[in-house]
């Protein structure tokens, strides 16, 4: 094998006419790796991709060749792909307002070019979902908001308007399944790519706890901070730490990476149903 790329938390080697995508313990936040892993953070998240793979893969066509056929080191944190074209775009859909949507809402009204009603507050829950895509950052820089009209810009509208339909239906689907089991999708990030053929396919990770904000439906309540299944809490450590979104990160403590590994850990027993050993 040889490898090609090494992201931020992910691994990518060349296998012939596939390519393995190795997920790691790494923990990226604010586009920066922190010195700190998760222990089985890469085996919890290729679990739960696959299962989301296979629940919605009559909606749309994935990467996925084979979880088994990776090498043995890899074995339970790997998945062999098809290779993809990516596109340049990371395509986000939004149910609720948090995060980086909400802090654009606040000063313009809007999130990605998307008008929103007035007087919505944290975690307010959207009338419809909406697509807010962003740029594809190098690593070490933040990925941009950018509007639908700079994605039909960068890709033409033909396929501007097929990762908006896409990135809509995954999340409605998702959500849906998400709820049945008490756990709000506020958010997803999604990857797409181009086949030889021509077809348009799900790839890299897909509404994990790292790619997406999950929410216990028990407890939400609009106008405050939800309790994440997801990173979230290190980005509240972090920020609460003073550290200015700069690499170098500051290594995580002990107890906060316990409490995170903890939350990827009910994420994924709530959703698959699936008790983790």
């Amino acid at each position: 094998m040889e490898l090609l790329h090494s992201g931020k938390v992910r691994d990518v080697y060349a296998d012939g006419a596939d390519l393995i995508l190795v997920a790691s313990d790494r923990v990226s936040i604010y586009d920066v790796v922190l010195p700190t892993p998760i222990p089985d953070k890469g085996r919890l998240l290729t679990a739960l991709s696959l299962w989301w793979f296979e629940q919605l893969s009559d909606l749309v066509p994935n990467h996925v060749v084979s979880a088994t056929e990776v090498p043995a080191e890899f074995a339970g944190r790997a998945i062999r792909c098809r290779r993809l074209e990516m596109v340049p775009v990371e395509c986000v859909a939004r149910g609720y307002l948090t995060g980086g949507g909400l802090a654009e809402y606040e000063r313009t009204g809007a999130v990605s070019g998307v008008p929103l009603p007035r007087g919505l507050v944290e975690a307010s829950i959207l009338p419809e979902p909406i697509f807010t895509p962003s740029t594809k950052a190098p690593k070490g820089e933040h990925d941009e908001p950018i509007t639908y009209d700079q994605v039909v810009d960068k890709v033409g509208p033909e396929t501007a308007e097929r990762l908006r339909e896409i990135t809509i239906d995954v999340y409605r689907r998702g959500a849906e399944i998400a709820a049945d089991r008490g756990i709000l999708i506020a958010d997803t990030k999604l990857e797409l790519g181009w086949t030889p053929d021509g077809t348009l396919m799900l790839g890299d990770e897909l509404l994990t706890s790292d790619s997406s904000r999950f929410w216990p439906a028990e407890s939400y309540q609009p106008g405050r901070v939800q309790f994440s299944f997801d990173k979230q809490y290190v980005r509240d450590w972090a920020v609460e730490s003073g550290w200015d979104k700069r690499p170098p990160a500051p290594e995580v403590p002990a107890d906060v990476v316990e409490a995170t590994r903890a939350r990827y850990v009910e994420a994924y027993e709530k959703l698959t149903g699936n008790r983790w050993d």
